[in-house]
């Protein structure tokens, strides 16, 4: 087991065993590596024919540069005989991400979020890189068909956000749970209803608003964790800093824009920034994979000058007794928007290795209990 700095004693025993866990659950599948390295790309899964299919929308390439930053879109379709088809299966290339108005003729987008309803995939915002390194946040939405191989453009967010996170609830609504726009963050819940193609406000979210949060959903409960604040001061420049917080939000039953927060005792105390974040539906529990605990310029450089190195750590929050555990992953990864489940296993999608360097792989990081997936 690695050397874990700055946990307290009973976090350290709780990896421990945790990882003694891993071991006694081994990943039992691999999945080939996208056509090239990305990091910074939405990634959601959708079902189709009663198969799993992957998707990656944006990001940025292997340069790490301001020309970089992309629009492209891969999928991977996962049969229902994949065990014995791995050496079959190969990501697609599908139509880049649209820009309803390219922006200085800037199509590429970071930070964008995506999510899945039934066939669809949506992907949200993200923002543009320019040449003098000013970003823009894009208000864009899209869904994009898998039946019909094709993006749809939907009403923009009513305040375009980007380094968000976006979570599903009913099948019909996605909530995008603060985030930046263009100078600072936003506290705004903003609320997609997918079957009348509008927007509402939710309750505000309570603790500070964060970019590069995240967060997952099980049934009526998302939660929410950590990311990088802003601090103003007198004598200088503003600031960023990680901002160590979980917040429990449940909707009410009455009223999908009412939303009841808690605060939830942080894991461990130090914040991630960029983690992969998934829910396991059937068993009521959220993942929070890898991220750094420096935040970063879209570069891995830190906001400090300091390179950011990614961390191996897995945090499971329990949504029914409010509890963590940890799990270590064999792998350390950075600077994603989401996680995924593939039979059985948490995989992350492309994101950053060591040393900042962007990777093409998908990344299997434990193997849930008795295998279980999302229902």
């Amino acid at each position: 087991m690695k050397i874990l700095r700055n946990y307290p004693l009973a976090t350290l025993a709780a990896l421990f065993l945790a990882t003694n866990n891993v071991a006694a659950n081994p990943l039992t599948r691999e999945l080939p590596a996208l056509p090239e390295p990305i990091s910074n790309n939405a990634v959601t899964t959708v079902n189709h024919n009663g198969q799993q299919v992957l998707l990656s929308f944006n990001g940025l390439l292997a340069g790490k540069d301001y020309t970089d930053v992309s629009n492209k879109a891969f999928m991977l379709q996962i049969g229902k005989n994949s065990d014995k088809q791995m050496g079959k299966i190969k990501w697609q290339t599908i139509d880049d991400v649209p820009i309803a108005q390219p922006i200085n003729g800037l199509t590429g987008r970071l930070a964008s979020i995506a999510t899945s309803i039934g066939s669809k995939a949506y992907v949200f915002g993200g923002y543009t890189v320019a040449k003098d390194h000013s970003e823009v946040s894009v208000p864009d939405v899209y869904s994009f068909d898998i039946n019909a191989q094709a993006y749809q453009l939907l009403p923009p967010m009513p305040v375009p956000v980007d380094d968000s996170v976006a979570l599903t609830y009913q099948n019909r609504y996605i909530y995008l749970v603060s985030g930046w726009h263009n100078d600072g963050n936003v506290n705004l819940v903003q609320v997609f209803d997918t079957h009348t193609n509008e927007w509402q406000q939710a309750s505000p979210f309570p603790g500070k608003p964060v970019f590069g949060q995240a967060a997952a959903m099980s049934g009526d409960k998302m939660i929410v964790c950590d990311g990088v604040r802003v601090d103003v001061h007198l004598d200088k420049r503003r600031s960023y800093a990680a901002e160590p917080a979980c917040y429990l939000g449940k909707v009410s039953k009455d009223n999908i824009t009412r939303i009841d927060w808690r605060k939830v005792k942080h894991p461990t105390g130090i914040a991630r920034y960029r983690m992969a974040a998934v829910a396991n539906i059937s068993e009521d529990a959220a993942y929070f994979i890898g991220g750094s605990d420096n935040p970063y310029n879209y570069s891995g450089i830190g906001y400090n000058g300091v390179p950011s190195s990614p961390d191996s750590k897995i945090w499971r929050f329990d949504f029914n007794s409010n509890e963590w555990s940890f799990i270590e992953s064999n792998t350390a990864t950075m600077d994603h928007r989401a996680a995924v489940i593939v039979n059985g296993n948490l995989m992350t999608i492309g994101g950053m290795k060591q040393g900042q360097v962007v990777t093409s792989e998908v990344i299997p990081h434990y193997a849930l209990p008795s295998g279980r997936s999302p229902k």
